[in-house]
């Protein structure tokens, strides 16, 4: 069989209402089955581009173990789909960049607020103002935070502790962040100077693209006890935070892309996509790319920990004498785009496994060390956050994702529709307008950046959450829908 095969719909084996399959024999070249999580509607999305066919590619890496999987906000990305999650063994497989990103460690923060949603209601547009104009957004944009590089490099190292002890959280904070916002194993010499040099003055800064900071409502509740433990309540308003590890991670993904292509032919490794470069787990090169990729997810929680920081000042500074004083908590922060050491069952045996989640979420279920104290009984909170002017949720990881998935779940809604398609076909000017009589009050840089990242760009993000939800890896517990949209 030729090693470029793409597979058809009529390729695909249905496994039940919410799994369909690309059996490992439909290449020659395909160490595991690939498998999709999805409606019949996504899984029409899914084949219209090149999401498929880089699945089954994911499959042919070296060492991958169970599954290559598409979680049912799959679009076609770099190497991996995006919405691709593959795990490989320590001890013989492969770490790959393309199975991270480029954005490293791009993720999800909500804060609860205790708030009522309609208390704060008169204040939405003044808070969004200020937050536009205390967080820095947009592309190339710099912040307050600047630091040198012996103190980047203690970013890279702590990650979101570092921001703590400067200040700028609670200890509180770090417990409800996935790693305790610092990832082991960070060695900022493996960072190169580029990308030391594009990480000053961006701590504490949004970007652009489809990142944002959302003021919302919590509108459902779906699992009453759920929600009380994570502090969430129905008519309250809670604060998204989307952003990544900035210029800095960009740059330790072109790096390591490069640095690793020609590790492929010293460890004599054949891929069908050159998208695909890797290189063994335990060799020096993935030790090396492992490491960057660790300082890069280090300085992402940071980022979101300043924001966090910045978020709370103005909530203070514009509510202080109105609601009395606004008490902004943790409720969880998750990443997307890492690749990481875990333990998982492999053919029912314990194994140490390199699990890569590329624009898709860890949701690890109940009982798990790494799960935070306060939500261990219940499982890890997975955050999900829709398109622009639509809604995001709330659920917790299952066991059913910790044997199936390796503790993992889609990460977004996922674009249908090219940022350049959508800017060609959107008025972003008609869509503010459009948001705004909606009741969004929205901030942004430019009408162009709001057209690449509207709704109809997106898929329906309740439509992939009961995928997610019906499956099993992840349970509902709560939706919000945006008062204030901030977009760079």
């Amino acid at each position: 069989m030729s090693t470029t095969r793409v597979p058809t719909r009529r390729d695909l084996r249905q496994i039940s209402p919410w799994v369909w399959e690309v059996s490992a024999s439909f290449r020659d070249d395909m160490r595991a089955p690939a498998r999709l999580y999805a409606d019949e509607d996504i899984l029409a999305q899914a084949l219209s581009d090149r999401s498929l066919e880089q699945l089954v590619n994911t499959a042919t890496l070296p060492g991958i173990v169970g599954y290559a999987m598409a979680m049912p906000d799959v679009h076609q990305g770099y190497g991996f789909p995006i919405g691709g999650v593959a795990a490989t063994s320590v001890s013989d497989g492969v770490v790959s960049p393309g199975g991270v990103g480029y954005d490293i460690n791009c993720g999800v923060r909500l804060l609860s607020t205790g708030l009522p949603a309609h208390d704060v209601a008169p204040f939405i547009g003044e808070l969004m103002s200020a937050l536009f104009r205390e967080v820095p957004v947009g592309v190339g944009s710099s912040g307050e935070v600047r630091v040198d590089r012996q103190e980047l490099r203690q970013v890279l190292a702590e990650g979101a502790g570092w921001a703590v002890r400067k200040g700028m959280g609670l200890a509180a904070d770090l417990e409800h962040t996935e790693d305790h916002g610092c990832l082991a194993g960070a060695d900022p010499s493996k960072v190169s100077p580029r990308a030391l040099e594009r990480g000053l003055d961006q701590v504490g800064t949004l970007g652009s693209g489809n990142h944002f900071l959302e003021i919302d409502e919590i509108t459902e509740v779906y699992d009453e006890a759920a929600a009380v433990a994570l502090g969430l309540r129905q008519g309250d308003l809670c604060v998204w935070i989307h952003c990544g590890s900035r210029g800095l991670g960009h740059q330790v993904c072109s790096d390591y892309v490069r640095a690793l292509q020609p590790a492929v032919s010293h460890y004599k490794i054949t891929i069908p996509d050159r998208e695909l470069v890797c290189a063994p787990v335990e060799s020096p090169e993935g030790r090396d790319y492992l490491a960057a990729m660790a300082c890069a997810a280090n300085y992402a929680w940071a980022n979101r920990q300043v924001i966090t920081h910045f978020v709370r000042r103005v909530f203070e500074r514009v509510l202080r004498g109105r609601l009395g004083e606004p008490a902004l908590a943790m409720v969880y922060d998750v990443c997307h785009n890492i690749a990481k050491i875990e333990m998982h069952s492999v053919e029912g045996r314990p194994a140490r496994v390199c699990v890569h989640r590329k624009g898709a979420t860890r949701a690890f279920g109940p009982g798990r060390a790494e799960v935070p104290e306060a939500y261990r009984q219940l499982g890890q909170p997975v955050l999900i956050p829709g398109s622009m002017g639509t809604g995001s949720y709330v659920l917790l990881g299952t066991e059913r994702a910790m044997a199936e998935t390796f503790g993992s779940a889609c990460h977004g809604a996922g674009r249908t529709m090219s940022r350049h398609g959508a800017t060609r076909s959107i008025s972003g000017r008609e869509l503010r307008l459009d948001l705004e009589r909606s009741g969004i009050a929205v901030r942004a840089h430019s009408d162009k950046g709001l057209a690449e990242e509207a709704p109809q760009a997106y898929k329906d993000v309740d439509a992939v959450v009961e995928v997610v939800h019906q499956h099993g890896m992840a349970r509902r517990v709560a939706r919000t829908r945006p008062l204030g949209v901030m977009k760079g």
